[in-house]
Formats: C-alpha cells, sequence, structure tokens
C-alpha cells in the first residue's frame, strides 16, 4: 500500500518565524519577497506609489493588527520589522517558499 499526503487546493499552510520581541511595537516595515523554483528570491517592489526622487523608495507601513492579518501566498515571504523596537518583528514564509515540501532529488 502507499502512503502518501494529500494537499487540499484551498489550504492554507505557512510558516511564521517569531523573532526579538514579535509583535510588542505599534508600527511595522512590511517587506515583500517573492521565492523562485530554483530556490532564488527576489524582492517584491512596494504597493505604494513611487516618489519623484528615485534614491528613495517608499516603504510600507502597517499597524499590528493588520499584521497580524497578513498571509503570504504559496511562494511568497512577508517580513515585518517593528520601527520603534530594535530587531523585532515577524516572518510568514508560504509554503513553496519553505522548500519543506518541494521534491528534490540528489543525484
Amino acid at each position: 500500500m502507499r502512503i502518501g499526503r494529500m494537499f487540499h487546493r484551498n489550504a492554507q499552510t505557512y510558516l511564521v518565524h517569531v523573532f526579538g520581541r514579535g509583535l510588542e511595537g505599534d508600527r511595522y516595515v512590511i517587506e515583500k519577497y517573492r521565492s523562485l523554483a530554483d530556490g532564488q528570491i527576489h524582492p517584491v517592489e512596494a504597493e505604494q506609489p513611487g516618489t519623484k526622487c528615485r534614491r528613495s523608495k517608499r516603504r510600507t507601513i502597517m499597524s499590528a493588527g493588520a499584521v497580524k492579518k497578513l498571509r503570504p501566498e504559496r511562494d511568497e515571504i512577508i517580513v515585518c520589522t517593528a520601527l520603534n523596537l530594535k530587531a523585532s518583528g515577524i516572518q510568514y514564509w508560504g509554503v513553496g517558499a519553505t522548500g519543506i515540501f518541494a521534491a528534490r532529488h540528489a543525484r
């Protein structure tokens, strides 16, 4: 008998990594990354409109309540870093970005 894992299309599986003091702050800077099938990770541009100056990039800032409601896509990594607490925040990793369920064939 063959035993395999069955994944449902509507499953919302993701990994949460809390670092520092976690979500104790008030406001967080949101950075989004997209992972590719070959293992590369690329940043996703901020969702806010661009500025006239090319040197400065706009940051996406959210409250702690909005950060708790964030959910990553399958191949997305969301990093939320607190503005007022040093090295504190949370990371959300989609199931495809973690590489846990990836088929790897070593030769």
